[in-house]
């Protein structure tokens, strides 16, 4: 039988539009993946340079805030008196850079040293915060107790008896604190009390807190203790060179990037010396 030559084209040409078509479909696939790569590259790229740019901001605020503390142990170690900025709480505002920067200073001693204060003296900022006398008197007596400053130290059989009726299975150490987080170990302290006498005590003052740079809470807290009848002064100007200074740094810096430290370090104006003695991010 004879074969009918158009059909023979048809055929032909159906089957090349077929690989044209599939070829076309594959170009069109391709172009796809393309444009699906190039679109994550392009995305990934800029959130590496939004990271970056986050990275570089954030360390200009720091480097700005770090910059701020020691320009304040600078100017506080100027011999000149009359030179040296005021421990009153005051906030200034500096522009570091591209920061700007609100900085505190505050006198250390202004606060109560638990290691070192008397029972009398914690009993009264524990009154001061709202805490009943008799309480106050109870938990004044168990701080000295925990850090051995005890007039009368109480053996510790009996420490230990007593912490065991309170349901606590450990005695005080007898020793200074290492922390002021470690009073919420002592017999009878409560979070709320801790939270409430916290912002009034520190480990980097002596044992009769200045009066001049006393807050309200620390003065109520003499106040206390007088009426208690402490014996000898509660507090005593600071007539000794050397200043122990909380610094308060907080910095703004580019893109609305923040950093911010509490810095306490003690200084020597006589010759310019200063030590580092704590240095924190300050919580938000």
């Amino acid at each position: 039988m004879a074969s009918n030559p158009s059909a023979a084209r048809f055929v032909a040409n159906g089957a090349l539009v077929r690989q044209r078509g599939f070829a076309l479909l594959i170009v069109l696939w391709m172009l796809v993946l393309i444009a699906f790569v190039v679109g994550y590259v392009v995305s990934t790229g800029r959130r590496e340079i939004q990271i970056a740019t986050n990275i570089a901001a954030n360390a200009t605020a720091s480097a700005a805030a770090d910059g701020a503390v020691y320009q304040a142990i600078f100017a506080l170690a100027n011999p000149r008196q009359e030179q040296r900025p005021a421990l009153n709480g005051t906030i200034r505002e500096l522009a570091i850079g591209r920061s700007v920067v609100s900085l505190r200073l505050e006198d250390e001693n202004g606060r109560i040293n638990p290691n070192l204060a008397s029972a009398r003296l914690l009993e009264g900022l524990l009154r001061a915060v709202g805490t009943e006398a008799g309480a106050a008197a109870d938990l004044a007596d168990a701080i000295t107790q925990w850090v051995g400053s005890a007039r009368r130290l109480r053996s510790p059989d009996e420490l230990a008896a007593e912490y065991r009726a309170a349901g606590l299975n450990y005695a005080p150490p007898e020793t200074p604190l290492e922390g002021l987080d470690e009073l919420l170990r002592v017999r009878g302290m409560t979070a709320q009390q801790f939270s409430a006498i916290r912002p009034h005590l520190t480990l980097f003052g002596g044992r009769d807190p200045n009066a001049a740079s006393a807050d309200p809470i620390v003065a109520a807290a003499k106040h206390f203790a007088d009426q208690a009848g402490a014996s000898g002064p509660i507090f005593t100007g600071v007539g000794m060179d050397a200043q122990t200074v909380r610094i308060l740094v907080s910095a703004r810096g580019p893109g609305d990037t923040q950093a911010a430290f509490v810095a306490i370090v003690r200084i020597n104006p006589t010759d310019g010396s200063y030590s580092i003695l704590e240095w924190h991010h300050q919580p938000g």
